[in-house]
């Protein structure tokens, strides 16, 4: 059998008609740049997530860079991440002038450890930025306090997390403004790169909108110096065409993860993702951590499923960060995971099927390595 990693075939085939529609009434009305795709998604998108405000950009990293430019960061300035993360939580602090300031990650939900956070601060630091990864959203409550208590600002990588909650408030609701990714592997993705920002701050949205479209609100009438940073008509009516299905997508996932928990539970060489209390955890990712990884990872695409990592080095472990100084035993949990951690195939439409055989497949590697 084979187990993709991600399946947007099957995702189109099952909304075609919705998607090419969209695509269609894009192409009649030769609406490639703004337009109403755009303005509509933003809507669409603002109203079933419960926002007051949508700005649409090119990716999720502009996103990220908009908000800490707009906000004020830069030269000087130090912002507090996590440090296993996708680059984009990183290298946009660092393009603002400001320096990245990591924190190590949670040994069972693998976010940032709010414990650790508060020893990383200065007078220098001015946002942290958790980030929701894998689906799983950090403790808000514990780092919203820690950002009212020292006076920062509190930005949310919501990447993916999409429709995430935390005591029934969702990701991206707990901060001054939250960076999105429409990724076409996202759990609500584009068929290109796009992303958006959320807040409900008047004035920001306002300043958002404006440096993303080259410093103006209107063709001509540049107010600042902005960045070329737009949604192009056809990712937006993708977007749009697939919105309705969100959650429906979003429960499948939960689900899935729960046949994935069920299937593989009593494999002592595996621990499964643990899920943070008074969560809902929207599953992006299902990362399990596995002893003999590498082994289990060829042997799972010897028998036609396909696996991830997430990510292979942590971030101060990069050269892009060795001018930070860090040495691995400086964040001893995202580094122990390194060699740990593997991303299971997860996506709305996985079967039973699928997922039973790659449990099945799992407990077989593993009863094949005993004695050896």
């Amino acid at each position: 059998m084979h187990v993709p990693f991600v399946d947007l075939k099957i995702q189109y085939q099952n909304i075609k008609a919705d998607i090419d529609r969209a695509i269609a009434e894009v192409i009649a009305k030769t609406a490639f740049i703004g337009g109403e795709p755009v303005k509509s998604f933003e809507e669409k998108f603002g109203a079933l997530y419960g926002v007051k405000h949508v700005i649409s950009c090119a990716n999720g990293t502009d996103s990220l860079y908009i908000i800490m430019r707009m906000l004020g960061i830069g030269a000087g300035d130090e912002v507090i991440t996590v440090a296993n993360s996708w680059i984009s939580s990183a290298e946009t602090i660092s393009q603002t002038g400001a320096r990245p300031v990591f924190v190590d990650v949670h040994p069972d939900y693998y976010s940032i450890d709010e414990n650790l956070i508060e020893a990383r601060i200065t007078p220098r630091t001015k946002a942290i930025i958790p980030v929701h990864l894998h689906g799983q959203m950090c403790d808000m409550e514990r780092i919203k306090a820690i950002c009212d208590k020292h006076n920062l600002f509190l930005i949310e990588d919501c990447a993916q997390s999409h429709f995430s909650e935390f005591k029934n408030v969702r990701a991206g609701l707990f901060g001054i403004a939250a960076s999105f990714s429409f990724f076409p592997g996202k759990n609500l993705g584009a068929y290109g790169d796009a992303g958006c920002i959320i807040t409900n701050d008047d004035t920001l949205a306002t300043k958002f909108t404006m440096f993303a479209r080259h410093g103006a609100l209107k063709k001509h009438q540049h107010e600042m110096e902005g960045i070329n940073s737009r949604l192009d008509g056809l990712q937006a009516a993708v977007l749009s065409a697939k919105l309705p299905y969100i959650l429906q997508w979003t429960e499948s996932r939960i689900k899935n993860a729960q046949l994935y928990s069920k299937y593989l539970s009593g494999v002592d060489e595996i621990v499964l993702p643990s899920v943070r209390p008074q969560t809902k955890h929207s599953f992006h990712l299902y990362v399990i951590r596995a002893k003999e990884r590498d082994a289990l990872a060829t042997y799972l695409n010897g028998k036609g499923i396909e696996t991830a990592i997430h990510y292979p080095r942590t971030l101060p472990n990069l050269p892009a960060y060795r001018y930070l100084g860090h040495t691995p035993e400086d964040f001893p949990v995202s580094t122990g995971l390194q060699s740990q951690i593997l991303s299971l195939p997860m996506y709305p439409e996985l079967t039973g099927e699928m997922i039973e055989y790659v449990a099945d497949t799992i407990r077989l590697f593993y009863a094949s390595t005993k004695g050896r």
